[in-house]
């Protein structure tokens, strides 16, 4: 019996405060397996964010809900609800993919909600009840569908409305699209976008310190949901190593992930680290399929994602894949007409590995992926965020997700902010003074320098960026905002004690067993003479990962230092920075790392003190 023929008490007004408030004697977490979009019953948050939009009966209506908590069920049940007493007469579904348009029909229908994921223009068929479309068919023809919002009521339901600010156009086509809506419902994950492009129908507040946010009228974050069962805690396992690279102006430079470098250096290091002809990725992925096999013992058909940054890049690691498990990967290309049935076809089976490029990073639902690899250099907060999204669902009690990762300050940064709430901003927070970057003198100053220095020595960018060679180093686990583990090579018996963990437990229960793991490592670490360590064997929380603004400060303070010379010496900027690369070695001080910076400061201070 569909709901819209005859929904449950739950729909009805004035019975959904009573249930909101009586679900609070049942476990939050049920029902404990539901298929995307057809859950029967209304977990707690669902009850509580539906309770709220029949008691304000409000145009519009932002609910903000971590991944794989179900936003679709909420949404489906209060169409439903609209739908069965006529507050809206058709529905319309915006959703970013083509795979997500038709999930979102297939979820509907199995509600009795039968919506068009092939509509185009023209009257709509009489048997339909409404129409699922994507923002970039908004935006080809905004009036098409506001024309059919002025002929019948309809509900509007904005699945990842932070898409919508995608592009200026795409937000103005739904804003001309949709104004006209009878009720206008906006889902999302991830309302927090890297840039300030206001989104359609969203309603931001000014707080104390003057600055404008987005305003949800519900909020289910990942914190509430891991506590009440409904997300999976997730396992972080970064990986660091030493890279070598050649730049554009032809020098080559050694780094090792994790360590401080300049923005420039990080994304060189950590494209070399990508690169499928190194060992890092290789040696990641086996590691990741070490703990897939591991988790599979207690979720039998768990599956692993590789996140590529590109199409070259997804064919490599489904090669490489193939030769270290001898099983063929699923490769989803978001170009290829197939990859919605690919995608569908993996997530009925039990095979283990699916490379994607993009088209899994958000919204489309695999409940039985556990394991990722964070293979792109994507380094958005919402990207990364929507990547995580795609291991959090949770099935049953105690199931964890391990999702692996470069030792990227960033990075790291985003994994021990699982639990922080955001929100869009709209306006950017001045420093102090009015000056945007409290660097941005000395930055204009070291870049004149650089220039000046290329000049004098003719390098010029006509080289393409190579990547020369990669290894892998196990480095940590972060957890709950916590890091644990020390350092270790790839095959180690201290990998297997992380990579060995069960994919089963309580999340109480993984944070002990990390903390175990490691005091087991740090008291075998003090029985061995230091001249057998070949690894920094320090616990994690004792290797900070510096960050670009720390180097920052070390490049103000070489900054400085030179000035001074400049004025002692008489020479020129640029002079002296060139005499510092030859003395010291190293590439161009844009590109040098935090070690060799230092080294340049302690070398201008030297010939300072000479002069005196």
């Amino acid at each position: 019996m569909s709901y819209v023929a005859q929904p449950p008490n739950v729909f009805e007004p004035e019975t959904v405060t009573t249930t909101a408030a009586s679900s609070h004697h049942l476990s939050p977490a049920f029902p404990n397996r539901a298929p995307w979009g057809t859950a029967n019953k209304l977990r707690a948050w669902q009850e509580g964010a539906l309770g709220r939009y029949l008691e304000q009966q409000p145009r519009d209506f932002l609910a903000v809900a971590t991944p794989g908590a179900g936003k679709t069920t909420f949404a489906l049940t209060l169409a439903s609800w609209l739908l069965h007493h006529h507050v809206v007469q058709q529905v319309t579904v915006v959703a970013p993919t083509e795979h997500l348009k038709k999930q979102w029909a297939e979820a509907a229908a199995r509600i009795g909600i039968k919506l068009d994921p092939e509509y185009s223009a023209g009257p709509l068929s009489k048997e339909y009840d409404g129409v699922a479309l994507t923002y970039a068919g908004v935006g080809v023809r905004p009036m098409l569908h506001r024309n059919r919002c002025e002929q019948r009521k309809t509900l509007v339901i904005l699945d990842e409305i932070h898409h919508a600010g995608d592009s200026k156009s795409w937000g103005e086509a739904c804003l001309e699209a949709f104004e006209p809506a009878t009720r206008r419902l906006a889902l999302t994950g991830t309302p927090f976008r890297s840039d300030t492009n206001p989104i359609p129908f969203v309603a931001y507040e000014e707080g104390n310190d003057g600055i404008r946010r987005s305003a949800a009228d519900y909020t289910y974050g990942y914190g509430n949901a891991l506590g009440d069962g409904v997300v999976r805690p997730v396992i972080f396992l970064s990986y660091s190593g030493n890279m070598r690279w050649r730049t554009k102006a032809g020098d080559e430079i050694a780094a090792r992930l994790g360590e401080p470098m300049t923005k420039d250096a990080v994304s060189q290091a950590w494209r070399t680290a990508l690169d499928p002809r190194g060992d890092w990725m290789p040696n990641v992925l086996r590691a990741a399929d070490q703990r897939l096999t591991e988790v599979r013992k207690g979720i039998p058909d768990a599956g692993g994602l590789v996140i590529a940054t590109d199409q070259d890049s997804a064919r490599a690691y489904a090669k490489l894949i193939r030769e270290i498990t001898g099983a063929k990967a699923t490769v989803v290309l978001s170009d290829d007409a197939g990859a919605s049935q690919r995608i569908d076809d993996f997530s009925q089976s039990d095979d283990r590995w699916m490379v994607a490029v993009r088209m899994v990073s958000e919204g489309v639902d695999v409940p039985r992926l556990a394991v990722g690899v964070y293979a792109t250099t994507i380094s958005t907060p919402l990207f990364f965020a929507q990547a995580v999204g795609r291991f959090v669902r949770s099935r049953r009690r105690g199931e964890t997700a391990s999702v692996f990762l470069p030792t990227i300050p960033n990075l790291l940064g985003f994994a021990n902010e699982m639990e922080v709430e955001r929100d869009h901003v709209l306006d950017k927070p001045k420093k102090e003074g009015g000056e945007e970057d409290p660097y941005a003198e000395s930055e204009k100053e070291m870049a004149e320098a650089e220039k000046r220095q290329d000049e004098d020595t003719g390098e010029q960018d006509m080289l393409p960026f190579e990547a020369l060679e990669s290894d892998a180093v196990f480095d940590r686990v972060l957890y709950d905002g916590a890091e644990f583990g020390m350092q270790a090579h790839p095959g180690s018996e201290e990998e297997q004690d992380y990579l060995g963990i069960p994919g089963l437990l309580e999340p109480d229960q993984v944070q002990l067993l990390l903390q175990k793991r490691q005091a087991r490592q740090i008291a075998h670490s003090r029985k061995k003479p230091d001249a057998e360590a070949d690894l920094l064997e320090l616990p994690a929380e004792r290797r900070p990962v510096v960050s670009h603004k720390e180097l920052l400060e070390l490049r103000k303070q070489l900054n400085t230092m030179v000035g001074a010379y400049v004025h002692q010496s008489g020479k020129p900027h640029g002079v002296i920075h060139t005499e510092l690369r030859r003395v010291c070695g190293g590439p161009p001080s844009a590109e040098a790392t935090a070690g060799q910076i230092r080294e340049r400061i302690a070398k201008v201070q030297e010939w300072a003190t000479r002069m005196r």
